[in-house]
């Protein structure tokens, strides 16, 4: 494909990825978040007398104050803004995939998603990309058309060559991010989480469970696992070539042996529960993205189910992504 053709690809791959968002997730997820203190804003908070020379006679609750018979002002919720940083894994084993798209199409796609549902005056979205030991740094911006120009560059990242870069440590990725942006306010982190949640990729780190759950001390932190069908168990077509993404290893392996296929697939089960147990214990949300499935579909299923739960726990709604 010539390079005009392809970025004419990847502008219809971007208006239809805003299309499908805003069509199927509006409504579900939105970027405003209010604080818990009171000052200028727009939704109501608790009643209280009215202060003559203090108060907006507009901000007056008719309703308190004539079952109290005093005059009461509803004070509002002080809004702020959201700050989100997207940290999208970009190793090579995100660039597979054997049914509707790679992995790393899902993780340039919920970054679309995050930052389309979060797009309100004053909130921004930034992205680092972790490959090898570097994090690259996308700046926030506000907006739609900075938006588009990061998913640009998310889209022209060079793929990653098995064995070009070092294993990436995802832990160093998350410490970074958390480091470096301390504003409290929304964290994204998009991997397959290939690496045992304790597991460290180099001797200075401690695993990614442990940097995931300081992220959460001072974020909402959601957590996104993408996955492709052939990673969780092994397809019966004889003598198989297997390649590891981040190295470039080969190995042979007959999948025609039943007791091996069992044996992977039983330890690819061990392997998402412990990733699912160590995103839990860091108080993150975790998303499971698969390339088979309309992922459109199951962030709006994410989203509604964190709705519901959010407004179990605070009935107005008042923190969080709503």
């Amino acid at each position: 494909m010539t390079g005009p053709d392809l970025l004419a690809g990847r502008e219809r791959a971007l208006r239809s990825l805003e299309l499908s968002v805003k069509r199927k997730l509006e409504g579900f997820l939105h970027g405003e978040i209010t604080g818990l203190r009171s000052g200028p804003g727009s939704e109501p908070n608790e009643a209280r007398p009215y202060q003559a020379g203090q108060d907006d006679v507009r901000r007056m609750d008719w309703n308190v104050t004539a079952r109290s018979l005093e005059p009461h002002v509803r004070a509002p919720l002080a809004e702020r803004e959201l700050e989100t940083w997207a940290l999208v894994d970009a190793s090579a084993s995100m660039d597979f995939g054997t049914a509707l798209s790679e992995k790393r199409d899902l993780a340039v796609a919920i970054v679309g998603a995050v930052g389309l549902l979060a797009d309100r005056p004053g909130n921004r979205l930034g992205v680092r990309v972790a490959l090898g030991n570097e994090v690259r740094r996308i700046p926030d911006v506000g907006g739609g058309p900075a938006l588009r120009r990061t998913l640009r560059t998310l889209l022209s990242l060079p793929r990653a060559t098995p064995g070009e870069h070092p294993q990436t440590d995802l832990a160093h990725a998350i410490t970074r991010l958390n480091r470096e942006h301390p504003r409290p306010g929304l964290r994204v982190v998009i991997s397959d989480f290939h690496t045992a949640p304790w597991q460290a990729a180099h001797p200075a780190s401690a695993g990614w469970a442990d940097a995931l759950r300081r992220l959460g001390a001072r974020h909402e932190v959601i957590a996104v696992e993408v996955l492709d069908p052939r990673e969780l168990e092994l397809p019966e077509v004889g003598l198989l070539t297997l390649v590891d993404p981040e190295t470039g290893r080969r190995r042979e392996v007959q999948t025609s042996k039943r007791r091996l296929r069992e044996r992977y697939a039983a330890a690819m089960r061990e392997h998402r529960e412990q990733t699912a147990q160590a995103i839990r214990a860091a108080g993150a949300a975790h998303l499971v993205l698969r390339t088979d499935t309309d992922w459109v579909r199951d962030v709006a299923a994410f989203a509604t189910a964190r709705r519901r739960a959010d407004t179990r726990r605070t009935p107005r709604g008042r923190t969080g992504i709503r």
